[in-house]
């Protein structure tokens, strides 16, 4: 099979956003950022957000991980124990509380589960929440415009360039997964493996930012680790065939990742990091793993633009 990445075939979807789309992600917004009012002349109720100081203990003893200062936890919400909740409710500001709890049989940390345990809380606030009005008050606060037709108007535009971003997005992915099916590759056990792992790293990563782990996840899923890796491998697979392909494509067509396009980029990323380009600079100087990373990115990037621009194209 010869090696084909010109002249492909494929479908742009393009999707036309509705009124009925800009009104449910306007009652997304209305639900994730409610009217927050400092309650200061009545005890906690459920549905309040308290904010609280806990330490747990088990045994008499405090346990690692079981404490917090100023925990925003709303009453009702199920986020902590089952019963924990329920016992700030009718608390009042500054008062302090033994919350008297036992853990699930099924709870992620062998050592606690099914154990009783008491978390020493003080409330510090009670906040309770509210909708919006959809009204120009609300335009100007969440969209920086006078009225509430400017802001929809404003809203429909940016939905609309997200959906064809992502529309395009997915065009390109599946142009470069045609061309990496023609290449002749087949990835080695060691190399399809070493991917599954960077798979898995990459969505561990993600969790952690939500406080959880793998073992936790597959407790909630009631799936494992080695199920995820074998769902993982046909994505590993994919990835390292679509790398080869890349590659294959820009030494074909001559095509480098030059040093003002490779600046640019570091910009980019210093910029989505809260960091100075001194800064990313020094980290690739310390690291040349990372430029190197950045380099494949612009030539994966010129790829991709020449895979697509080679296309036969069908808006849908």
């Amino acid at each position: 099979m010869s090696f084909v990445y010109r002249g492909l075939k494929a479908d742009l979807e393009h999707y036309i956003v509705t009124e009925e789309d800009v009104q449910q992600q306007i009652d997304a917004i209305l639900e994730e950022n409610p009217k927050v009012v400092h309650i200061t002349d009545r005890p906690a109720q459920l549905g309040d957000e308290v904010i609280i100081d806990y330490a747990g203990f088990c045994d008499g003893e405090q346990f690692e991980g079981g404490t917090a200062q100023h925990q925003p936890l709303t009453l009702g919400s199920g986020m902590f124990i089952p019963g924990f909740e329920e016992q700030l409710v009718g608390k009042e500001i500054g008062e302090e509380v033994i919350v008297s709890v036992t853990f699930p049989e099924a709870y992620h940390s062998p050592k606690l589960s099914g154990k009783a345990a008491e978390f020493h809380c003080k409330i510090h606030h009670i906040h309770a929440k509210s909708k919006y009005e959809l009204n120009d008050e609300f335009a100007k606060e969440f969209g920086d415009c006078e009225t509430i037709e400017e802001f929809k108007e404003k809203l429909t535009l940016s939905m609309q360039a997200l959906s064809d971003d992502r529309a395009e997005f997915e065009l390109q992915n599946r142009l470069i997964l045609q061309a990496a099916e023609s290449l002749d590759f087949e990835p080695s056990d060691e190399q399809i493996e070493e991917e599954i792992e960077n798979i898995l790293g990459s969505f561990s990563a993600q969790l952690a930012q939500q406080g959880l782990n793998l073992e936790m996840y597959c407790q909630f899923t009631g799936s494992s680790v080695e199920q995820m890796k074998a769902e993982a491998r046909k994505d590993a697979v994919n990835s390292l065939r679509v790398t080869e392909a890349v590659l294959k494509i820009a030494e074909l067509e001559n095509i480098t990742a030059e040093e003002p396009e490779i600046e640019h980029t570091l910009k980019h990323v210093a910029q989505q990091n809260g960091m100075t380009f001194e800064q990313i600079k020094e980290l690739c100087a310390n690291d040349s793993e990372i430029e190197k990373s950045v380099a494949h990115s612009v030539v994966t990037g010129k790829v991709l633009k020449l895979v697509r621009e080679a296309a036969e194209i069908t808006i849908v």
